[in-house]
Order: C-alpha cells, then sequence, then structure tokens
C-alpha cells in the first residue's frame, strides 16, 4: 500500500480560499478529524437555533408569521403539539437543543482528538483503525467507507419510521392532530410509482412532492432504509465492477467529491419541490401557505451544489489528462 502526503487536491491554484480540506487529502486521519468537527458545526448550528428560537417563541403566532426555522420541523415530528398544530409544550424543543448541543461538544472533541493526537494517517494506526485508512485508486476500501455511510443513513430512515409507527406519532394534516402510523404502505408500486411521477394511474410533474398522505412517506422511509442497509452491506463485501468504474470514475477525491455534490444538489431540488407545494410532509400549520421564498432556498442551494458538481469534475478530467 503507497501512502504519499506531498500533494494536494489544490496544488495548483493560488486561491487559498479554495483549498479547505484538499490540503488533507492524503492524512486519512486528519481528514475525518476535519469530517467529525464539520459535523460538530452543524450540530452547534442546530442547537444553539432551536434553543433561540424557543426563547423567542410566542404560542398565540403561527410559526411562520415567527420566522422560525426549526421549531416547525420538530412540531411536524409531533413534538410539542397537538391538536390543529397547536404548540401545548415548548420544553421538548429545549431537550433536543440541548442535545444538540451536547452532540456538538463530543463531535468537536472528536475532531479536535483526531487532528491533533491520533496518527495523522489510518494506516499507521494499526488494528481496526487501520481498516478505514484509504487510497483513492483503492476501489475495495473506498467501498468499504461507502457502505458504512449507506448503513447509517439507512439507520436515519428507520429513525423515522420507528417515530412515526411506535414512539408518540408524527403529525398528520390531514387529521389535524398527532397519530400513531401503524399500517405504512409497502406496496413497490405505489411508492416506487412515485420515482417516475406516477399516482393513482396518472402522472403528475411532482413526482414524489405529490404524495399526499403519511402511510406512504413513511412506507416510503421503510423501502428506503432497506435498500440503503442492503446497499450498504453489498458495497462493504462487494468492490465496484470495472464497468461501473468505467462510468463512474472513483480514481481521484475531485471525483468522489464532484458525485457527492451532485447528490447533494438533487436532494436540495427534490427538497425544493416538497417546500414549495407539499402540505402532507410540510403541514400548513406549522410552515404557512406561500412558501416560494422557502423553496427558492433550497433550489438556489442545490444550484450552488451543482456548481461545485461541475467544477470538481472539471478539475478531476484536468488531473485525468495530466497523468
Amino acid at each position: 500500500m503507497t501512502i504519499t502526503t506531498d500533494r494536494t487536491l489544490a496544488a495548483d491554484t493560488n486561491l487559498l480560499w479554495l483549498v479547505g480540506n484538499a490540503r488533507l487529502i492524503d492524512l486519512s486521519g486528519q481528514l475525518l478529524g476535519a469530517h467529525i468537527a464539520h459535523a460538530g458545526l452543524i450540530m452547534f448550528w442546530v442547537g444553539a437555533i432551536t434553543i433561540s428560537e424557543v426563547t423567542r417563541f410566542v404560542p398565540s403566532i403561527p410559526m411562520y408569521e415567527q420566522g422560525l426555522t426549526l421549531l416547525p420541523h420538530l412540531a411536524t415530528l409531533g413534538w410539542g403539539v397537538g391538536a390543529g398544530g397547536e404548540v401545548v409544550d415548548t420544553y421538548p424543543y429545549f431537550v433536543i437543543g440541548i442535545l444538540h448541543l451536547v452532540a456538538s461538544a463530543v463531535l468537536g472533541a472528536g475532531g479536535l482528538f483526531h487532528v491533533f493526537r491520533a496518527p495523522a494517517i489510518l494506516y499507521n494506526a494499526g488494528g481496526q483503525t487501520a481498516r478505514f485508512h484509504y487510497e483513492w485508486n483503492d476501489p475495495k476500501q473506498l467501498g468499504l467507507i461507502l457502505g458504512h455511510h449507506l448503513i447509517i443513513l439507512g439507520l436515519g430512515a428507520f429513525l423515522l419510521v420507528l417515530k412515526a409507527m411506535f414512539f408518540g406519532g408524527i403529525y398528520d394534516t390531514n387529521f389535524g392532530n398527532i397519530r400513531l402510523i401503524s399500517n405504512p404502505n409497502l406496496n413497490p408500486e405505489i411508492i416506487f410509482g412515485y420515482l417516475v411521477g406516477l399516482k393513482d394511474g396518472n402522472w403528475i410533474p411532482l413526482g414524489m412532492a405529490s404524495v399526499d398522505n403519511l402511510e406512504d412517506v413513511i412506507g416510503g422511509h421503510i423501502w428506503i432504509g432497506f435498500i440503503l442497509i442492503a446497499g450498504g452491506v453489498w458495497h462493504i463485501l462487494v468492490q465496484p465492477f470495472s464497468w461501473i468504474r468505467r462510468i463512474l470514475p472513483i480514481d481521484n477525491g475531485e471525483e468522489i467529491l464532484s458525485y457527492s455534490l451532485l447528490g447533494l444538489a438533487l436532494m436540495a431540488w427534490i427538497s425544493a419541490a416538497f417546500v414549495g407545494y407539499n402540505t402532507t410532509v410540510f403541514p400548513i400549520e406549522f410552515y404557512g401557505s406561500e412558501r416560494l421564498g422557502l423553496a427558492d432556498i433550497q433550489f438556489f442551494l442545490g444550484v450552488v451544489a451543482f456548481l461545485g458538481y461541475v467544477w470538481h469534475s472539471w478539475r478531476s478530467s484536468r488531473q485525468v489528462k495530466t497523468r
């Protein structure tokens, strides 16, 4: 196994603000630390904003009129609300905010540990730690890392399923109250029909965003949870086929980053459709009926991610040409 530390993906640019984590490209341990610290920053933002929104929340005014960002999501998940979407208890929001702040401290400490104390290259640590060292030209190892990511995402999907089916339920705007989703729809014809815009035998441009009941929403999460976990196990056990690698090369970090940004752009655009038009997943009680501004934010974030995909894909092609 060859380990190098003398190159970065940004070595050919004088724009220092573009370098970022590229300087850690061959330092798998420090790059892991940077990722963990980044997760800590996200957790801190969520916790801080949640606490801030709780302190200024006025129960007699709808959430969307107060410009709240995170409390509507928590209310949609069934925390602290009752009939008609009325907020009856803000304590769960406070607890959730504190838990995120505590998690941010743990993640921040983990990030600092990997940056300053742990081996800069995971391979040098030996043991189980070395299993997560990577080389950009080692598809088997990259498949191992991808597989673990997919399994974690699948478990995340099942957390929503468990909340909806067993732990208090979620808010259903069609019923105007919280309820348990005890009979999720697992019919593959219906669930996967949303992917191509088919609903009730008709084609609808909104695609997945046309879902109008929580049975289909939770059933879809059950399907995607199983698919993600099965895909994760597959990638851990089986390295990418050669024909897949010809279609989607994974020979350097730029390519992998570009694929991640393309996926992020896709998620942002799908989210924009949901935010703008779907009142089942984004109930009017919490988000209001005039949501073009929220949808625009999601759409333009998708544009930014897509431009990042184009940029890194172009840089990857330059690297290939200079080899």
